[in-house]
């Protein structure tokens, strides 16, 4: 709407969709569908649904980690307060669900009803997820490495990958198993790329770290080393500890569980040196490839197609592109 409450709500609301960003959740909603034989245009609403989704959960998301910035702006918070933040959050998650309803007048009853549930299952998991990926640095604990994937196929899996893609199927009438084959497809793709994306937070140059993110190459827009500063349990940091020395791991621990405020650029720099010297970052991008292949033999399931084939080179975009 473009009537008031516009500056505490409706304008906020814009902001990170308009920021830019990949977009990669609501182009695998429109080509998963045409991928089973049907009409992009009649997923345009589902896939809005998602990138409203997205925006939510980042809403909230930066404000449960303190973080500062989001594609290359400060985050929403530090923009207009944590209560109106919470709110505009709020509000993105409401809208998605008043836009599919949306859908009954073009999918049915029976499709339309399909999506809600699974977007409701899937929004179980995301926070399911979180709530492992939060509470770990609340209890200051270590997860294992299986504890900490299963915490990625819950918060990312299913809402970067699984969700868009099987909601795709549904709505281009396919198969139940060209669902499964998509769902699984998403969802290990989805794994692989938030490993890929915990890996730039430890590379990626200070120039690009400050640009936004777009669809094709560029940009990270968050801070480096963000995820040490908020004490983020990822597969280097686990892997790390794992390999490092008493001495070192023991400095780890005290970088990861100390205040925010606390760490210093020189703590995350040692902290990066320490995962790169110990071949952290180096088998973290193994396991990026491994789960990039895996994820592209489902679509061997599928029908040959030019949806299809694109699926296929956005995994691989999302996992291995590097700035």
């Amino acid at each position: 709407p473009e009537y008031e409450p516009l500056r505490f709500l409706y304008e906020p609301m814009r902001d990170y969709p308009l920021r830019g960003g990949k977009r990669f959740r609501s182009v695998l909603v429109l080509l998963a569908c045409e991928a089973v034989g049907g009409d992009p245009d009649d997923a345009l609403k589902t896939a809005a649904a998602f990138e409203m989704f997205q925006s939510f959960a980042l809403v909230h998301d930066d404000i449960e980690d303190g973080s500062e910035m989001r594609r290359g702006k400060p985050c929403l918070h530090h923009l207009h307060g944590i209560p109106l933040a919470i709110n505009v959050g709020d509000a993105l998650y409401s809208k998605m669900f008043e836009v599919l309803v949306a859908n009954r007048d073009l999918l049915g009853d029976e499709r339309t009803f399909e999506l809600l549930e699974m977007m409701i299952a899937g929004a179980r998991c995301t926070f399911e997820g979180q709530a492992y990926d939060i509470g770990w640095i609340e209890a200051a604990e270590i997860p294992t490495v299986d504890a900490f994937l299963e915490m990625l196929r819950l918060k990312t899996g299913w809402y970067s990958g699984r969700g868009p893609c099987t909601a795709g199927a549904i709505i281009g009438d396919g198969s139940q198993p060209h669902k499964e084959a998509l769902g699984e497809f998403g969802e290990r793709m989805a794994v692989a790329f938030q490993i890929r994306d915990d890996l730039l937070n430890l590379t990626v140059d200070t120039g690009d770290a400050v640009q936004a993110p777009t669809g094709t190459a560029g940009g990270y827009g968050k801070e480096r080393g963000g995820d040490i500063a908020e004490g983020k349990r990822t597969l280097m940091v686990i892997d790390s500890l794992n390999s490092a020395s008493p001495a070192d791991a023991g400095r780890l621990r005290n970088i990861l569980d100390q205040d925010r405020n606390e760490t210093d650029e020189g703590d995350i720099e040692w902290a990066i040196a320490l995962m790169a010297a110990s071949g952290a970052l180096e088998r973290a991008q193994d396991e990026c490839r491994v789960r990039a292949e895996a994820a592209e033999a489902h679509l061997d399931q599928l029908p040959e197609s030019d949806a299809r084939e694109a699926l296929r080179e956005m995994c691989s975009f999302l996992v291995e592109r590097v700035f």
